[in-house]
């Protein structure tokens, strides 16, 4: 079953994400010094930004004309709101950045040019970055699912001050909230 509409999901109809532990090593760590390419033609090491920032990750945002990845897509748990989550943080992306983040970033594991045309048709204000290689996703050991053959990540996010990593929010359900409940935590916690 798949619902027709990319951003009014009815969130009772589909199976919440439980969490499975799978993030909670990453509190306390800090970013590798790995190079990935934003949308922005960026070259971005997460380890050298500097002061607050904002990483969320997703399985993939949304294709015009399709969409899920497979049939059973939505029923998933945590795949479905790849694409209301990024909305989320493009809406509150001003907001972010008055209660502190210094730069918010999408990743996930699709290409550049993917992700690219995401970031041009819904006005994302920030980079998202690319980790297709997964070479971020295995140095930290990130939560992924494996879907048609695909590796995903699986939704998170990450609060990060000076490259090391101070709040997980893990699992991420619904998704078009995960945005205010970073900008409550920032609000909550200022630096």
């Amino acid at each position: 079953m798949n619902q027709p509409n990319l951003m009014g999901v009815d969130w009772s109809a589909i199976p919440a994400p439980e969490d499975d532990g799978a993030a909670a090593h990453l509190a306390g760590q800090r970013f590798p010094e790995i190079a990935l390419t934003g949308t922005n033609g960026e070259s971005i090491v997460l380890l050298r930004q500097p002061g607050r920032i904002v990483v969320f990750a997703y399985p993939r945002t949304g294709e015009p004309g399709k969409i899920g990845l497979t049939e059973d897509w939505d029923m998933i748990p945590g795949a479905r709101g790849c694409t209301p989550q990024t909305c989320s943080f493009r809406d509150l992306a001003s907001d972010l950045k008055a209660a502190g983040a210094g730069r918010v970033f999408g990743l996930s594991t699709q290409t550049t040019d993917y992700q690219r045309e995401m970031v041009e048709r819904l006005h994302v204000p920030f980079a998202v970055l690319s980790d297709h290689k997964l070479e971020l996703t295995r140095a930290l050991k990130l939560p992924t699912m494996d879907v048609a053959g695909q590796t995903l990540l699986k939704r998170l996010a990450l609060i990060a001050d000076e490259g090391v990593i101070t709040h997980v929010f893990y699992p991420v359900f619904p998704p078009d909230r995960n945005a205010a409940d970073v900008l409550a935590w920032l609000r909550a916690n200022p630096v």
